[in-house]
């Protein structure tokens, strides 16, 4: 602060001064002189470097303060005749308070942050999740996938379908991993080890593929596509695809991230760890993730000497589930005719609203969530097949 005061007049300002050691405060006269705050009342006389006093930030409210090296500090509830005294010896507030006094400056701030923040949800987050993601060592991916899998037990139940349906759905998945493998590494490129397992769950048609390689699938996927093995290894190829990318390690991060950040915010870390489950079961992968295990899928069939065009039919047969629901699930006896009423009655629809309906709800659960339109992936997949 400039001591003006050494030119002209003295300006004084009342304060109450505490001494730092009682609540006690004392009633003084302050002012500059000669590059010294003097402080004078009835118990108190003394006089302390100008240089030395601290002037906090001032504030639209609350009283006014300045902190003495000692300890001690001075205070006034009259913030206007403290002002105007700082001000009448020189003081001028510097930018940050100006712009702290201003309710634009204040709001273009909160925006500032706010789309900072979004910002690093949006982009930020997903990128730290897969550098992360990808130094994961093998091992310690591995570990996860398998406590993660050891917490699904709730969800999943072992196969209602024939020892004869399993094997051959796991023989044909098995040929198509296989010929992938032969062409990759002609390449001079690796392919993610995978386990399959097939298992009944309440998650309806669904495929998920857990960290560290695990790929489930479950009973109702093989119903909806009348136990096709061309549209069910369609639909494990796009499962490896996340595999392959690490989505679902990329995932847990992000959800840790967040789980993290808002425990840190609440205090509270309590079930972090033991909602890993659900967490995985309602969090969707992003539509740039989905959409690089569908070009996964791609290759992956193509390897397999399968058209892409198999993957037009597992969406059909999605549309047509969201209009017949379970029903298109029961099993048949032998073909169209002994298909539930439901199902015959919906059946012919199949098709026209196809691409329309863009619901990436909980109805897909854990694998088909927020995929990309229905209309922009079967003009993909079609592209594909030519």
């Amino acid at each position: 602060m400039d001591d003006s005061s050494d030119s002209g007049a003295v300006v004084r300002v009342s304060a109450r001064y505490f001494d730092g050691r009682s609540t006690r405060p004392h009633k003084v006269q302050v002012w500059l002189a000669q590059g010294q705050l003097q402080i004078d009342g009835e118990t108190v006389r003394t006089q302390v470097p100008a240089a030395q006093v601290q002037w906090p930030e001032r504030t639209r409210h609350g009283p006014r303060v300045a902190r003495l090296p000692d300890g001690a500090s001075l205070q006034s509830l009259d913030a206007d005749a403290w002002d105007a005294w700082r001000r009448d010896t020189g003081h001028v507030d510097g930018w940050v308070v100006a712009l702290q006094q201003s309710w634009r400056a204040v709001a273009a701030s909160v925006l500032a942050l706010v789309l900072l923040l979004a910002a690093g949800y949006v982009w930020g987050l997903p990128w730290l999740a897969r550098e992360v993601a990808q130094r994961v060592p093998d091992g310690l991916e591995d570990q996860v996938g398998e406590a993660v899998l050891a917490q699904l037990d709730d969800m999943v139940k072992p196969s209602r379908l024939s020892a004869d349906e399993q094997r051959a759905i796991e023989a044909a998945w098995a040929e198509v991993l296989q010929r992938h493998q032969k062409a990759q590494a002609a390449q001079g490129r690796a392919v993610r080890p995978t386990q399959l397992l097939i298992r009944e769950s309440e998650i309806g048609p669904n495929a998920l593929a857990l960290p560290g390689g695990t790929i489930l699938l479950t009973d109702d996927m093989v119903r909806l596509v009348q136990n096709d093995t061309r549209v069910l290894s369609g639909v494990l190829a796009h499962e490896l695809g996340h595999v392959q990318h690490r989505h679902g390690l990329q995932t847990l991060v992000q959800i840790g991230v967040l789980g993290a950040a808002t425990s840190l915010v609440w205090g509270d870390f309590s079930g972090l760890l033991a909602t890993v489950p659900l967490w995985l079961g309602q969090a969707h992968y992003s539509r740039q993730a989905e959409r690089e295990a569908d070009a996964h899928s791609v290759g992956v069939l193509r390897d397999a000497g399968i058209s892409p065009q198999v993957m037009v039919t597992l969406l059909d047969r999605f549309a047509l589930y969201r209009r017949c629901g379970d029903a298109l699930l029961k099993p048949a006896a032998a073909g169209e005719a002994e298909k539930p009423q439901g199902a015959r009655q919906c059946a012919g629809q199949a098709g026209k609203g196809t691409g329309k309906d863009d619901k990436a709800d909980a109805a897909w659960g854990l694998g088909f969530a927020s995929h990309p339109a229905d209309a922009e992936r079967i003009a993909f997949f079609n592209a594909a097949a030519r």
